[in-house]
């Protein structure tokens, strides 16, 4: 990765898009980035070139991808596949129009999104198995390895095997439980919960529940490190990275780090080092570096323009975002 002492501002190496709508999420591609917005569209941009294609008939709620295509759902009850070229594709749709506001998609392919109480898991020869939650299902996420499912909802976390007939294992704990966060040596589950605060799970031999409490917001932006010691969260004025070395965070500090006077709404940690992007509500991003917590502007504050996404290249020499308003960019990390 590129050496982050000098200069002290990347204003400089940022390139501006407007994507023209909030941006939902974004993905680097193979051939390029997209944008997913939420009027229903995905903008794809390439060395400065752009255009854009209608996936939804309505707004895109969220969305993930690979390196070939970005998955949106939408509140149109449908699960599209975008390309960087062609026209979209329809891999799902709901009968009675419910809305699609989580998607996950695994490493190997397999792909699960949810419609009112039911989740729906597809593997990768596109066979669909489908679960029927207690509650409205928030956040899902696959294990890191595998082809097993969390599904955050209230009061707790299911843990489910797709492609077996068993019951899902149950991981309780009371509140409402929004995003799923699984660690990537596969040994913790953590979700954001409506009650502004975290809670995890150690699984294995030696179970325990993780309390992560102390936000004044709820942390709806959760980032792993690439060796999954750290995991990092917005809903406070810094970003709050808590240390998952040995049995995890119970009884230790958390890290704060890029402390504003604003509220941190996105954190997405650099694929190869200790580095963290964090946005905020105010638009200011930042790159901390954790080993010495070194801070480098990527954009200034500019009001009513949140941070709501970000994005890593594969190498770790881009950082592409998107905001609230439908300004975008792209950092090129100097050589």
């Amino acid at each position: 990765m590129a050496t982050l002492t000098q200069p002290t501002s990347l204003r400089e190496h940022v390139v501006p898009i407007a994507a023209g709508d909030h941006v939902v999420a974004t993905r680097w591609l193979k051939q390029g980035l997209v944008f997913a917005l939420a009027d229903g569209r995905v903008l794809r941009w390439r060395d400065g070139a752009t255009d854009s294609v209608e996936a939804h008939a309505g707004g895109i709620l969220c969305a993930t991808g690979d390196n070939e295509r970005l998955i949106s759902g939408g509140d149109d009850g449908r699960v599209v596949a975008t390309r960087f070229a062609g026209e979209p594709e329809e891999l799902a749709k709901d009968p009675k129009r419910r809305w699609v506001d989580a998607i996950t998609l695994s490493p190997s392919g397999h792909l699960a999104w949810n419609t009112g109480k039911t989740v729906h898991a597809r593997d990768e020869k596109g066979r669909v198995r489908t679960l029927e939650a207690a509650s409205t299902p928030q956040g899902l996420v696959f294990a890191p390895k595998g082809y097993r499912l969390a599904v955050a909802q209230m009061n707790g976390v299911s843990l489910w095997y797709p492609n077996t007939e068993a019951k899902p294992e149950f991981l309780d704990w009371k509140g409402s439980h929004l995003d799923a966060a699984w660690s990537p040596d596969g040994r913790f589950v953590v979700t954001s919960m409506q009650e502004n605060a975290l809670h995890g799970w150690k699984l294995g031999d030696r179970p325990g529940h993780m309390r992560m409490t102390g936000y004044p917001a709820k942390p709806r932006s959760l980032s792993w490190s690439h060796d999954g010691l750290w995991l990092a969260s917005s809903g406070a004025d810094g970003a709050i990275v808590w240390p998952f070395q040995g049995d995890g965070p119970q009884g230790k500090a958390p890290r704060e780090c890029g402390v504003r006077h604003a509220r941190v709404t996105r954190v997405a940690f650099h694929p190869g080092a200790l580095v963290l992007a964090i946005g905020y509500d105010d638009g200011c991003i930042l790159l901390v570096r954790l080993t010495d917590g070194s801070e480098l502007l990527v954009r200034p504050a500019e009001r009513g323009s949140g941070i709501s996404a970000f994005a890593w290249d594969k190498a770790g020499k881009r950082l592409a975002f998107g905001a609230e308003d439908g300004a975008a960019g792209v950092l090129t990390l100097p050589a």
